[in-house]
């Protein structure tokens, strides 16, 4: 939304009638209001499903085929797609460079820096510096670059808790999680930035389970970077397979580590080079890799 009066109109920008007496509160009725404005997020999300359902069908379309999935926001929202970025090499075994977060004006770890913004030009120059392509997918959580995105033939996808923002003109397909006014009048690092946090877990996490890296409700393809992830790569295997723990670490092993790879040998029977072939002919699938009539696309 332009920084004009127009702001004004955004459901985000208006009292919550609710939440008027928010200085005359005990820290008690403090919490419990605001616990009571959470619960109306996840009912917003839900009613944006169907278009976060188009979203990720989108996302695991473009991965399938080479491209990448950026964010790109200001504020809360550009924060928050950072995270959820920086999260999915390590849950998903992912290569630092399929998922990134563009933030307006950098992240500053001492300050956040909200005047950038208003500059869409920066955003712009630097989905350029990362070599946006016709093949990727931006997924805007503030308007930004995503003009400059389409121009340059990504796909593109708005999420906001308004309705009929900028975003509708410019965007294929635009989420619209609206929660209403905020518990403190345009503070979206609360009901907003949650709903845009659910969402965005549930692009990352649906597509990711869309192109394999998911068996059953375990995480196969996570990166055992420390002790603790090791134990829980072993374990996962051992849940997948029912395996013996012996059977466990001489698969884990003779995988180099690779989950996916040890549970083909596993429940396959067969050796290293066999279990990657088979994974690589299934698309990253276990359960296409272990039985071929189980693979759905």
């Amino acid at each position: 939304m332009e920084a004009d009066g127009s702001i004004r109109l955004l459901d985000t920008e208006q009292v919550n009638p609710r939440t008027r007496h928010l200085d005359q509160c005990s820290t008690l009725e403090l919490l419990q209001l605001m616990n009571a404005e959470d619960f109306r997020v996840p009912a917003a999300v839900a009613e944006a499903l169907p278009a976060v359902a188009e979203a990720v069908e989108l996302i695991a379309a473009a991965l399938r085929a080479g491209g990448r999935l950026f964010y790109v926001g200001a504020g809360t929202s550009g924060r928050l797609g950072m995270l959820d970025a920086y999260e999915c090499p390590p849950t998903f075994g992912t290569a630092p460079g399929l998922v990134q977060a563009l933030v307006a004006g950098g992240v500053a770890r001492d300050r956040a820096d909200e005047s950038a913004e208003d500059d869409p030009a920066l955003g712009a120059a630097d989905l350029a510096g990362r070599g946006l392509a016709a093949g990727d997918v931006v997924v805007g959580i503030a308007v930004g670059a995503m003009r400059r995105a389409k121009a340059l033939g990504a796909s593109v996808v708005g999420l906001c808790n308004n309705h009929n923002t900028p975003m509708v003109g410019i965007a294929d397909l635009v989420i619209e999680a609206v929660v209403g006014p905020e518990v403190i009048l345009g503070s979206t690092r609360m009901k907003a930035g949650t709903a845009q946090k659910l969402v965005l877990n549930m692009l990352t996490t649906t597509a990711m389970i869309r192109i394999g890296k998911v068996y059953g409700n375990l995480m196969v393809d996570l990166q055992p970077t420390n002790e603790k992830l090791v134990y829980r790569s072993k374990r996962i295997i051992r849940m997948a397979t029912g395996a013996s723990p012996e059977q466990v670490d001489e698969a884990y092993r003779l995988a180099g580590g690779h989950v996916k790879t040890a549970i083909v040998m596993i429940l396959a029977g067969v050796g290293k080079d066999e279990a990657c072939r088979l994974l690589e002919r299934s698309g990253g699938f276990v359960s296409g890799a272990i039985d071929p009539a189980a693979q759905k696309s």
